[in-house]
């Protein structure tokens, strides 16, 4: 999940609460950011997807608008790797969703390959790059204004404060970092080493709800009263999903270097662009952008999809995320997953309609995150999250369990480089 190392050492109370005041500050300047970001993508999506096809008398849906949009958006994207100063930072296909802090140099050209990326309909999230965004600007900002915080403690900071907006909740966070904790070898008590990333992560979440961030929940049904029947089929769905999401993980590499082989980021970011446009004509709008409200939607309208167009719309998305990671678009691969995993969960549904609808969105969700992320605690919080149900909380605690054996040595989904530039600028293009 990161790339760098926690600070060590228990701080002393008092610094602890001094340095509550920046956590939390960050926490809401790095909400601030992140909805800049998403305001900016949606005004451009609402242009691109309503706006322009209406003043044409086209109807966004048509397979050829989505071709030529997305291909469009290949091109754009390519472009701006290819010749913009910063070169779209680092590939996110090689990066953690926590890495080192980037030049602020490389920082406007990552932000205009991510909205360009969110607007087109390309199947990433803005979690990778708008991590990176925040820890590059805090970093920066706080070098001058605190110099005598350790550059390490804001990069986590500034992480934990996306990650909380990102989400919705600081929790998310607190279970991430979690694991980075767990990694030192120092003494302390845990929540002396939670208190201030929960801090910067709260205040995010909380600056995310004023300002109308999008939710995680989705409208379904609750479980009701557990069943000895449901811990079978929680974990056959949870199986079927992390089987998937191993399969993507499989093929990634192999996809990832069919496309940079072809060496120059117009050539092959325009390419994934079309096969992107194919795909989305396909699938059509419910398989595009980063998936948290077309999969409100297609939750809600389950009912009109039958079993075989709920399977098209799966395997539609399996295929753009990995072709959006491999093909040089920057983003995120957590909420995509995530779609998927409702997918998987509602054609479990539409085969089996006896398993209750949020037992199979959770466990479908559970085994997708934890194939993508390799987080189990992640995978867990986002699999409630999404149903909104609590009382599944101890039954995906027991399913996650064999799940977890499944993932834990199997490689993960990203691109490990040998060298890869501490800048984030990557070598010039041929």
């Amino acid at each position: 999940m990161t790339d760098v190392d926690a600070p060590s050492g228990a701080l002393p109370l008092r610094q602890l609460a001094l340095l509550a005041i920046p956590a939390v500050a960050i926490g809401i300047v790095s909400a601030l950011i992140l909805w800049a970001l998403e305001w900016v993508s949606g005004q451009l999506e609402h242009y691109l997807w309503s706006t322009l096809p209406a003043s044409l008398n086209v109807d966004s849906n048509n397979g050829w608008w989505i071709f030529a949009l997305l291909t469009l958006s290949g091109v754009a994207v390519g472009l701006v790797v290819w010749l913009v100063p910063g070169h779209g930072a680092r590939d996110s296909a090689t990066t953690e969703l926590i890495a080192p802090p980037l030049k602020l140099a490389v920082i406007p050209s990552l932000i205009l390959v991510t909205v360009l990326g969110l607007a087109g309909g390309v199947s990433l999230g803005p979690e990778n790059p708008i991590i990176a965004i925040n820890t590059a600007v805090l970093v920066a900002l706080l070098a001058r204004l605190m110099p005598k915080v350790p550059t390490q403690l804001i990069l986590l900071l500034a992480a934990a404060g996306t990650i909380g907006a990102l989400f919705g909740t600081p929790v998310a966070a607190a279970l991430v970092f979690t694991g980075v904790v767990a990694a030192l070898k120092t003494g302390g008590a845990l929540w002396d080493r939670l208190f201030l990333p929960i801090a910067a992560a709260g205040a995010g979440s909380v600056t995310t709800r004023l300002l109308g961030g999008s939710s995680l929940t989705v409208d379904v049904p609750k479980m009701g009263d557990l069943q000895p029947i449901y811990v079978v089929d929680g974990l056959a769905v949870a199986v079927a999903a992390t089987l998937f999401g191993l399969a993507m993980v499989l093929v990634f590499p192999y996809i990832h270097r069919f496309f940079h082989g072809l060496r120059h980021p117009i050539v092959y970011i325009t390419l994934g662009g079309v096969v992107l446009g194919a795909l989305g004509a396909l699938g059509g709008q419910i398989t595009l952008f980063k998936g948290l409200a077309q999969m409100a939607t297609l939750v809600d309208d389950r009912a009109n999809y039958d079993p075989g167009q709920l399977v098209v719309v799966t395997l539609v998305k399996v295929a753009a995320l990995i072709v959006a990671a491999a093909a040089g678009f920057r983003g995120g691969r957590i909420f995509p997953a995530v779609f998927i995993g409702v997918a998987v969960g509602l054609v479990a549904v539409a085969f089996f309609p006896q398993v209750p609808i949020s037992l199979a969105l959770a466990c479908g969700v559970l085994g997708m995150v934890l194939a993508i992320a390799r987080d189990g605690w992640l995978a867990l919080f986002v699999a409630v999250a999404v149903v909104g149900d609590i009382t599944l909380l101890s039954l995906l605690c027991v399913i996650i369990l064999p799940v977890w054996l499944m993932v834990s040595r199997a490689p993960a989904m990203i691109i490990h480089q040998k060298e890869t530039p501490v800048d984030g600028e990557p070598a010039a293009a041929p």
